[in-house]
């Protein structure tokens, strides 16, 4: 077994795991790529560490320079743990609503937090670290306005991914969530190019849902990294089926992915079910040990049965 330097060697190269008892279609294959299998358990350390360290080549960031972010949860954790790591003092500005081991997390890796109101959400927390940066010059992070967001994924994550389906028949489709944009328009964009006929689709939670990990574009902020353009259609999904289908991964399939990657799985099945065929990637951005606090692995009714009804909400919404 290789043995790595750091920990930084132990981002990426996350494992692409079939779906074999989920897809509605025997024709359509499910692959899920397992991205808790980074250092902090998300997919946020592929784009904290790029941008840390590009930062650090060009000069932008100083040694030992104090670095500011807003987010709800993944990449706050992986600027607290890879900064530390770099020599670098981390606050990040959270909603109030984001889940109580988030920010216990947050802690332990030794970073500050600042608490935006709940109502304000992650657009006014991006301005309140950005008036954090201008006025104390600490760097800030901007993982919604960093091209190396998008382009982390093009570089990495989709090559990953069109690695290993190689001998599989290549790539179809991509579900992902509609966090920063940064997966969807970087990882979709080397996924067409491989393949014009590929259809992306993002995932965002109903308008007013709040779905861990996903934004909502109708909330009125769209990320600055987002490429709406490689967007094929967007999957809006609400908290019921997030929360059934994150268990259903489990259920079915051992996989104990977090509430967005129970989105995803929800998204991708009733895609799989309007398909005739092939092969649909999706994004697992993070693992559900975050969230135990939660009611996500209580049993409810049987919803971890399969859901073989339409839900006019849940559909997709095409250009």
């Amino acid at each position: 077994m290789k043995a790595f330097e750091s920990v930084r060697g132990l981002v990426g190269n996350t494992p692409l795991v079939e779906l074999r008892s989920l897809s509605p279609n025997p024709g359509v294959r499910l692959f899920a790529k397992l991205e808790a299998q980074n250092p902090t358990g998300s997919i946020k350390d592929r784009i904290v560490l790029r941008i840390l360290e590009s930062a650090r080549a060009s000069g932008a960031l100083a040694p030992g320079q104090a670095i500011v972010e807003a987010s709800t949860g993944n990449t706050g954790v992986a600027l607290a743990m890879f900064g530390r790591l770099m020599g670098h003092p981390v606050e990040v500005c959270v909603p109030e609503s984001v889940y109580p081991e988030i920010e216990q997390l947050l802690l332990v890796y030794g970073a500050g937090i600042r608490r935006v109101p709940r109502q304000a959400g992650i657009k006014s927390a991006r301005e309140v670290a950005k008036d954090i940066s201008r006025e104390t010059g600490a760097y800030y992070l901007g993982q919604f306005d960093s091209p190396e967001n998008a382009r982390t994924h093009y570089e990495t994550t989709a090559a990953e991914i069109l690695a290993d389906l190689a001998e599989a028949g290549g790539v179809h489709a991509l579900v992902a969530g509609m966090g920063t944009g940064g997966t969807v328009s970087g990882a979709g964009r080397r996924l067409k190019e491989a393949n014009p006929a590929c259809h992306i689709y993002g995932v965002e939670p109903r308008l007013g849902v709040h779905v861990q990990g996903l934004k909502s574009l109708e909330d009125g902020f769209i990320p600055p990294v987002l490429d709406e353009a490689v967007l094929d259609g967007k999957i809006l999904v609400g908290n019921r089926h997030a929360f059934s289908h994150a268990r259903r991964a489990m259920l079915a399939e051992g996989i104990f992915g977090g509430i967005s990657s129970g989105a995803v799985l929800h998204a991708g099945m009733r895609l799989a079910g309007r398909m005739t065929s092939g092969n649909v990637v999706l994004i697992f951005a993070d693992g559900g040990w975050k969230y135990l606090g939660t009611d996500l692995w209580r049993e409810d009714d049987g919803d971890d049965q399969p859901d073989d009804g339409e839900d006019p909400l849940d559909d997709i919404l095409w250009w």
